[in-house]
């Protein structure tokens, strides 16, 4: 791939951690919340499902960021954009859609399919 290519994917990966990381600061000062503010057992209740809620999805995104610096390392010791398993280039297309991927669509497809079976 080219250093302009990769340059783009760099940017592309850069800028969505920047924009995880700003919602993953603002859910951590949104956790505090004082026993006074919340009226009755039902509120509370209410209260804590949807912080729980926000928590597993910040944990996801925190999973993501870390696929996401992983992805930037691969770009510097030059392995981004080929299959993890195969050696092939990663299509273009691919890596748009999912810039964290490490698998070329065959061997992904190939992988989801033996996952099936089980």
């Amino acid at each position: 791939m080219d250093i302009n290519k990769l340059e783009y994917f760099r940017n592309l990966i850069q800028h969505e951690i920047d924009a995880l990381s700003v919602n993953q600061a603002k859910t951590k000062k949104g956790l505090i919340v004082p026993a006074e503010r919340i009226p009755d057992d039902v509120d509370y209740a209410s209260s804590q499902s949807e912080r729980n809620f926000e928590l597993r999805i910040r944990e996801r995104e925190q999973k993501l960021i870390a696929k996401m610096e992983e992805a930037i390392f691969r770009i510097d010791d030059g392995t981004y954009g080929i299959c993890d398993h195969c050696g092939e280039d990663i299509s273009e297309k691919r890596l748009i859609a999912r810039p964290v991927t490490t698998f070329c669509i065959v061997c992904k497809t190939n992988q989801e399919q033996v996952e099936k079976r089980g």
